[in-house]
């Protein structure tokens, strides 16, 4: 029976004498205290490696040479098909490494050794979705509805809207305390106490307005 022909991009490798295919099934060995053995965890698979060792024979050699060379320098993609292969998912690979060489006397005949790994296509690129993208992991399963995000940042604004008015009357008694401590007014003592009071409702004030505006960004972007 006639055995099919392993195929590299568009060149057919007749004269194989050596394929074999290998893989790293990508585990990680992990020490665990009282377990006899290790701790087996997966990382990830990592890509099919396929070596093969043929002659390249007759009138066509150094053209089929030369695409070999080329795409080995390149480094381009090229689809590949052998019976070593035919339960895998494998739609390209490229050459890691290739060694060719002749015999004296010996023409038109190439011996070659080849090195492939397979080179899987890249997943789709991210995408920007709203609410920083956690729309994505079930925020409607869990029963919130984004909807409502807008209505809290308005509030947040409302909020915010009050402090600012908040410090503005502070800054107003803030005014009247640097009067009294001036001696521009006199009230015998009794306003003495306010320009700790004030400073220290500023603080406040303020923390509180700028945390207001912080949640009312977090919300409406």
């Amino acid at each position: 029976m006639t055995r099919p022909i392993p195929l590299l991009g568009d060149i057919s490798l007749q004269y194989v004498q050596h394929i074999e295919h290998s893989l790293d099934a990508g585990f990680v060995s992990s020490r665990i205290a009282g377990l006899e053995g290790e701790l087996q965890q997966r990382s990830g698979r990592p890509s099919h490696n396929i070596r093969i060792e043929g002659v390249l024979i007759g009138d066509t050699t150094r053209d089929d040479l030369g695409t070999l060379q080329t795409a080995a320098q390149t480094g381009e993609e090229l689809t590949f098909a052998a019976d070593i292969t035919s339960a895998l998912d494998l739609q390209k690979v490229v050459i890691r490494s290739l060694h060719d060489y002749e015999n004296a006397g010996r023409a038109n005949q190439v011996h070659y050794r080849i090195e492939l790994s397979e080179s899987p296509p890249l997943p789709p690129p991210a995408e920007v979705s709203g609410f920083g993208g956690l729309d994505d992991f079930g925020l409607g399963d869990l029963g919130i509805d984004t909807g409502v995000l807008g209505d809290i940042a308005d509030m947040a604004g409302d909020v915010a809207a009050a402090a600012e008015q908040a410090l503005g009357a502070i800054e107003t008694l803030s005014s009247l305390a640097d009067l009294v401590a001036s001696g521009g007014l006199d009230f015998g003592g009794m306003l003495e106490p306010l320009n700790n009071t004030v400073e220290n409702m500023q603080g406040v004030a303020t923390s509180f307005q700028e945390a207001t505006r912080t949640l009312g960004g977090l919300f409406s972007s």
